[in-house]
C-alpha cells in the first residue's frame, strides 16, 4: 500500500491517470492505516513499543490495515468522484466508469496478503466495487457524510478482541472526515480537473 510513501511537503501536479492512481492509493492506505495505529498505541499506552514489537501483534495489524484497505479505496475514490462529477454533464457514468475501473486497478496491485484467505481476499475487491457501482444511485455526497457507512466496519478491524474495544468509533469517522477533506483539496489544487476528465475518458 502506498501509506509508506505519504510524504509532508509540496506534491506535485497530478497530470495523467497513472498519477491519480498512485495518489488515491497512497491517500487510502494512509486513512485506514494511520487510525490503525494511533489506536493501537493509544489502546496499548505505556505496551505499545512492546506490542508493536510483538510478531504475532503485527500479524493481526497487517490484517487489520489490509482488510481496510477497499474501505480506504472506497471512501478516497468517492471522495474523487465529487470532483470529477461537476464536470461530467449529463452523463456522469462517462466518468464513473473509468474511475471504477482505476480504483478497482488500484486493489489488483497486490497479491493477497499472507494475513488473509484468497476468498477474503476476493470478497473485498467485491464488496469495493459494489459501492463505487453505487455511486450512480445518488447524487454526490458532501464530504463530510462519506465515511458515515464506514466508521463502524472500520472501527470493528482494529487488532484487539471485541470485549477490549473502547467506544471511539466517532473519533475514527471524525478522523476520516478531516483527511477526506484534505483529500478533495489536494485533488483540486493538484490536478487541473478540466484537463485530466478526458484522460480519464479514454481508459
Amino acid at each position: 500500500m502506498g501509506f509508506f510513501n505519504f510524504l509532508v511537503g509540496r506534491k506535485p501536479a497530478i497530470r495523467t491517470p497513472a498519477a491519480l492512481a498512485d495518489f488515491i492509493d497512497e491517500q487510502a492506505a494512509f486513512l485506514v492505516q494511520k487510525g490503525i495505529y494511533d489506536y493501537s498505541r493509544a489502546r496499548s499506552g505505556h505496551y505499545s513499543k512492546v506490542m508493536l514489537a510483538d510478531k504475532g501483534f503485527q500479524s493481526a495489524l497487517n490484517r487489520a490495515r489490509w482488510r481496510a484497505f477497499p474501505l480506504g479505496l472506497a471512501m478516497v475514490g468517492e471522495t474523487v468522484e465529487t470532483v470529477f462529477a461537476p464536470h461530467a454533464g449529463n452523463d456522469r457514468r462517462a466518468i464513473l466508469d473509468p474511475l471504477i475501473r482505476l480504483v478497482l486497478s488500484i486493489y489488483d496491485r497486490y497479491a493477497p496478503p499472507p494475513e488473509l484467505t484468497e476468498e477474503e481476499w476476493k470478497e473485498g475487491r467485491a464488496e469495493l466495487a459494489l459501492h463505487l457501482e453505487r455511486l450512480s444511485t445518488h447524487p454526490p455526497k458532501r464530504i463530510i457524510d462519506i465515511p458515515v457507512p464506514f466508521a463502524d466496519r472500520y472501527f470493528a478491524l482494529m487488532p484487539f478482541d471485541k470485549q477490549f474495544l473502547t467506544p471511539d468509533a466517532p473519533t475514527a469517522r471524525g478522523f476520516m472526515q478531516l483527511h477526506l477533506v484534505s483529500v478533495q483539496e489536494q485533488v483540486t489544487q493538484r490536478m487541473d480537473v478540466a484537463n485530466m476528465t478526458p484522460l480519464l475518458r479514454g481508459l
